[in-house]
């Protein structure tokens, strides 16, 4: 392991979640912090890494597109504008309204004597925590970003603690491509275990995805198929997307509805083959809750993976309902979660081709 002889001699004390990075008044997580101590030398259990492309998540980038939109037109300079405004002030990307942020592509170019995290220099890694939480500073002034996709080309440097996670990105893929799959990896692990529970009390669920023909949606769509579903069916807004997942593939069936729809929502999961056992949320708008709880059987399960979901709205909804379902957030971890979502993509010819559409 390649080792800094340029090691922070800070007087705080380094600490593997990032706490001596919070420049609070009070003592939190750096994902709840304000602002983060972004200097390039490193505590001896920390790894920079030098920034290619960032990948805002989906709920933050909608909502910076909406805000800058005017007669349909989005003004990508604002919208950039405010990027980098966000990353100055707060020393990490984190949208003010969402709360959420995304994750990077970049290259090491070091690494602190007690890293835990096994990386070298010149690895070409993809993180899978979240910006929300990381140390970072750009550079070049997103000139090569024109404000209007996800993918962000950067150049800056961004910082890893003891407790983060990374991927090696792998050869054989695009690493924008890499990048798409790695920010929603979560999603079909935790889809995957849940279906797998059921199978193993020997009840092949039916399982309902909220945006299946989105990043998340499509990938938890072939892993609930291959973790042994009995039927899968897709909810879409619109038509084009109905095609293009009914084209792929991953779906028993396709049904359209508006997820803010909650009666519309439940009768299109019905009439799919519903009520769904294991309902999955991948929408990025808000206001879904009331319907994904309708669309589930009474025993059954919501997973959230949405970052627009009101925890306090389901959780009130399922009560006001008289609702007997769990329901799960999604926190995009998962062991083995990375690797298992590249095998979907290297595998299911359906999810790699609605992956390269987007690219």
């Amino acid at each position: 392991m390649n080792t800094s002889s340029d090691v922070q001699t800070d007087v705080r004390t380094s600490d593997p979640t990032g706490l001596h990075r919070v420049l609070d008044e009070q003592t939190v997580l750096p994902q709840a912090a304000e602002r983060l101590d972004t200097r390039a030398a490193l505590w001896p259990d920390e790894v920079r890494v030098r920034v290619e492309r960032l990948n805002l998540d989906a709920a933050s980038f909608r909502q910076l597109e909406r805000t800058h939109t005017r007669d349909g037109v989005t003004d990508g300079d604002a919208v950039r504008a405010e990027v980098l405004d966000i990353v100055a002030t707060r020393g990490k990307m984190q949208n003010p309204e969402t709360g959420s942020g995304g994750m990077l592509v970049g290259t090491v170019e070091e690494v602190g004597p007690e890293s835990p995290l096994g990386l070298s220099v010149g690895d070409r890694i993809a993180t899978l925590v979240s910006l929300t939480l990381t140390p970072l500073v750009i550079e070049d002034g997103l000139g090569g970003w024109d404000g209007r996709s996800e993918q962000v080309p950067c150049d800056g440097y961004a910082v890893l603690f003891g407790r983060s996670i990374a991927a090696v990105i792998p050869d054989d893929l695009d690493p924008a491509l890499s990048l798409s799959v790695m920010d929603v990896c979560g999603a079909p692990a935790l889809t995957a275990r849940v279906v797998e529970e059921y199978v193993a009390r020997g009840q092949a669920p039916t399982v309902a995805v909220i945006g299946g023909a989105g990043k998340s949606g499509s990938l938890s769509l072939a892993a609930a198929r291959a973790a042994g579903a009995r039927r899968t069916v897709g909810i879409v807004p619109h038509q084009g997307e109905h095609d293009l997942l009914t084209g792929a593939g991953l779906a028993d069936a396709v049904a359209l509805a508006d997820a803010r729809d909650p009666i519309a929502l439940r009768d299109a999961v019905v009439a799919a083959g519903g009520p769904a056992d294991v309902t999955v949320v991948c929408v990025d708008v808000p206001g879904c809750e009331g319907g994904a709880i309708l669309a589930t059987a009474e025993g059954g399960t919501v997973i959230f993976f949405s970052m627009a979901t009101s925890f306090s709205a389901a959780a009130l909804g399922a009560e006001g309902l008289a609702a007997d379902v769990r329901m799960l957030v999604g926190n995009g971890y998962v062991p083995g979660h990375a690797a298992l979502a590249m095998d979907l993509l290297r595998g299911d010819a359906g999810v790699r081709a609605l992956f390269e559409r987007r690219l």
